[in-house]
């Protein structure tokens, strides 16, 4: 099972990337809204890491293996929460998403069937499946965004510090329980510098055994 992949993009095409690692190359399909992203995340090296969903789809004769890439492990847990409901499969979920998870998340936290048809391949019926499915399942999803949230150069720490505090705070964390998370990231993660960041650790860490 492929979970991870890191290299060079040599080609791209619609809602697919080719990512080339030790002379192989992997297709990897991407939702639109990691696509968009795609060059922010590539580092000085031209290298990406993508972290994957490695499934097969099936038919009578033949089981083709399909990769689907993430620039994190959010994406990845919205897009398993997503394809639970019945009838959306993994490449028809790459095709849904294609605006941010965060507004998907919550648009099925409020109920917004209306905002959730204008996503392809979902329709009135889907929608509400969607809803009925996840709708209050994926609220953190609409907190912790899947795009990087940069203060202006010179923003002190305590300021990035307090809009870390706010979101977790609206998450129903108490706010000593959220200073102590906070805290900890910070002393061991010295080089976040995005409320994005600091939220996805927070995130991952609460996750750890």
């Amino acid at each position: 099972m492929i979970s991870r992949l890191k290299g060079k993009v040599v080609e791209r095409k619609d809602n697919a990337v080719v990512v080339e690692v030790d002379g192989l190359g992997y297709e990897v399909f991407v939702p639109s809204s990691v696509f968009q992203r795609l060059d922010a995340a590539t580092d000085p090296n031209g290298n990406i890491s993508l972290t994957t969903y490695h499934y097969f789809q099936m038919t009578p004769s033949t089981a083709t293996p399909f990769l689907i890439g993430f620039l994190n492990e959010l994406e990845k847990d919205f897009f398993l929460q997503f394809i639970s409901v019945s009838g959306i499969g993994p490449k028809a979920a790459v095709r849904a998403l294609n605006r941010s998870i965060a507004e998907i998340a919550r648009a099925i936290d409020e109920g917004d069937a209306a905002f959730l048809k204008t996503l392809p391949g979902i329709g009135q019926q889907k929608a509400k499946d969607v809803i009925a499915k996840l709708q209050g399942k994926v609220g953190r999803f609409g907190l912790i965004g899947d795009q990087a949230v940069k203060g202006p150069a010179g923003v002190s720490q305590q300021v990035f510090q307090q809009e870390a505090l706010d979101v977790l705070v609206q998450l129903q964390y108490k706010k000593a329980e959220a200073l102590e998370m906070i805290a900890g990231v910070l002393a061991r993660k010295k080089d976040i510098n995005t409320v994005e960041e600091l939220l996805n650790e927070i995130y991952a860490a609460s996750r750890r055994p």
